[in-house]
């Protein structure tokens, strides 16, 4: 059986979560073992698929998709996929990296994020992320790839939880909150992404 190694709080771990929801794949968590000692960067998740170990978040979502057969989850046309690991990639990269500082602060309450012109900052950045979203959702009418919900929309639909629970000032972003409605008949998100953790 999979083993998912990491606390179930984190952002990261909850990703590989609602993707083994999505696939139906039997998993075990846990917080702790040995083998998150071979993730040099010390991060969650590590998962441990038999006698192959492998860390990074969305590195270990494409493996589950493509292990476990869900093309539907990420498609087999380079074209389509390409779609797909381009919003993914973009989550990884631009919208984590906007959030950061504003989430420490007012979330982790980390004192080493109190600079009050880096929280805005942060924030303002954040929400004009957000509306890059909300206009590509607003073309789509549906899922951040296209017409049918793909793997991109784990990471992203979680980082839109993130955003709507931190305490910011926030544009209305109509086609992001319907989006987030939209995920939320899902129950692997229900269980993994609006679970009342940001």
């Amino acid at each position: 059986m999979l083993r998912i190694l990491g606390k179930a709080s984190s952002i990261n771990v909850r990703k590989v979560l609602w993707t083994c929801e999505e696939v139906g794949l039997p998993y075990e968590r846990r917080d702790e073992g040995p083998e998150l000692a071979q993730n040099p960067n010390g991060l969650v998740p590590v998962i441990v698929d038999g006698d192959f170990v492998l860390w990074e978040s969305n590195t270990i979502l494409r493996y589950l998709a493509g292990r476990y057969g869900s093309t539907a989850l990420l498609p087999r046309d380079p074209r389509r996929r390409a779609e797909v690991e381009q919003w993914i990639d973009w989550q990884a990269t631009d919208l984590n990296s906007s959030w950061r500082y504003a989430f420490m602060a007012l979330v982790r309450r980390d004192p080493a994020f109190d600079d009050p012109r880096q929280i805005a900052a942060s924030t303002t950045n954040w929400n004009r992320l957000l509306s890059i979203l909300d206009t590509r959702l607003a073309t789509t009418q549906a899922f951040v790839a296209g017409a049918d919900f793909t793997l991109a929309d784990i990471p992203i639909g979680l980082s839109i939880n993130r955003w709507l629970m931190t305490p910011i000032q926030r544009p209305i972003l109509p086609a992001v909150l319907a989006y987030y409605e939209c995920l939320s008949a899902r129950p692997a998100f229900l269980k993994h992404g609006r679970s009342g953790i940001a």
